[in-house]
């Protein structure tokens, strides 16, 4: 499965003199963010080994030569990269994301500078302005995954959106794949031999709940299993509508031998319900997560979960805007990051 995944882009023009990494991205079907990540072996990035080898296998036959980054070129006065963000405080996904983002930047000898503007278009466009021309560009990261109202200011400069999206499509943006980690999660259950499985799923009117559930409802139909509604429960995201919505799943009739939860902060909630009913995870009741929080790896038994890819999203947004900034960009574009299964003990 391929980490990245591009869903709109230019189509490919005329022949060409020399093969370029556009080019590549083409016949390997990956981004070019991913392209360049793979031929400058990045390191900690999360990539397949069947998407390094399809990549480097196009580069071959394509006869591509990689530019390497000291022949990359960005207008020399350009040095600082804005990061954007509206929260960073009740979770911890922008902080990962400005890592990323700050780690890939350096490698080119740029700065990133973080600033919290709770989404105030007028905050925004003064902290832009006040940058002046050392401004390369700028990424803008949401806490929540949405569409985004984006402000005026943004298209005065190369811009990319991360965790976020503007309805018509015009800036490139950097998502989660929501969706396929639900089906991940979804049939990773399906092959423990469960029969039943439920969803405790987040916040109704969310996109990461209405992806995650359309991968659990595609997981099921995709192994001939009947979806029941009764078998799929709101939560909040908070370890109490776990606690809650688990007590009624397993009231049920015929209740679930599979849980999935739509955060790892549910689970918690789902195991110490599970745990008051004298059932064990996973010989009775399989559970498993999403985000890969730092307690997943603390729960008893630790909990199976998908990894929220941030870190990867703020590397993959900075190689975005580089690439802008030094003439490489593709058009608008957007990507959707793999969300990889990380197996502990509760499947």
């Amino acid at each position: 499965m391929n980490k990245l995944t591009r869903e709109t882009g230019n189509a490919q023009g005329g022949a060409r003199l020399r093969p370029t990494m556009m080019d590549v991205a083409s016949r390997a079907g990956v981004s070019q963010a991913t392209v360049s990540l793979v031929l400058n072996y990045s390191a900690g990035v999360r990539l397949s080994d069947s998407t390094r080898e399809k990549v480097k296998r196009a580069a071959d036959e394509l006869g591509y030569k990689l530019v390497r980054r000291g022949q990359h070129r960005t207008p020399a006065d350009q040095n600082v990269i804005a990061f954007l963000a509206d929260e960073v405080s009740t979770d911890p996904w922008m902080s990962l994301a400005f890592d990323g983002a700050r780690e890939k930047a350096l490698e080119y000898g740029l700065t990133v500078c973080l600033t919290v503007t709770r989404g105030d278009p007028e905050a925004e466009a003064m902290l832009i302005s006040k940058m002046g021309d050392q401004l390369l560009g700028i990424i803008y990261g949401t806490i929540l995954t949405r569409h985004l109202e984006t402000a005026p200011a943004l298209f005065d400069h190369h811009t990319v959106l991360l965790n976020c999206y503007d309805a018509k499509r015009k800036l490139p943006s950097v998502l989660p794949g929501e969706l396929v980690g639900g089906r991940v999660a979804t049939e990773r259950l399906i092959r423990a031999d469960r029969k039943r499985v439920a969803m405790i799923n987040g916040q109704e009117g969310l996109d990461a709940s209405r992806d995650r559930l359309k991968g659990y409802r595609q997981a099921l139909s995709s192994c001939d299993i009947p979806f029941d509604p009764e078998l799929v429960r709101p939560g909040n995201w908070e370890p109490s509508s776990g606690y809650e919505m688990t007590r009624e799943l397993m009231s049920l009739k015929n209740p679930p031998d599979a849980i999935f939860c739509a955060n790892d902060m549910m689970a918690v909630g789902c195991f110490d319900a599970l745990r008051e009913l004298g059932l064990r995870v996973p010989q009775d009741v399989s559970v498993i997560g999403f985000d890969d929080r730092e307690i997943a790896q603390f729960t008893r038994p630790p909990l199976t979960t998908l990894v929220l890819p941030h870190y990867e999203m703020g590397e993959i947004a900075a190689e975005l805007l580089i690439d802008s900034a030094g003439g490489l960009s593709s058009g608008p574009t957007q990507i959707k990051v793999e969300c990889p299964l990380v197996e502990r003990e509760s499947v």
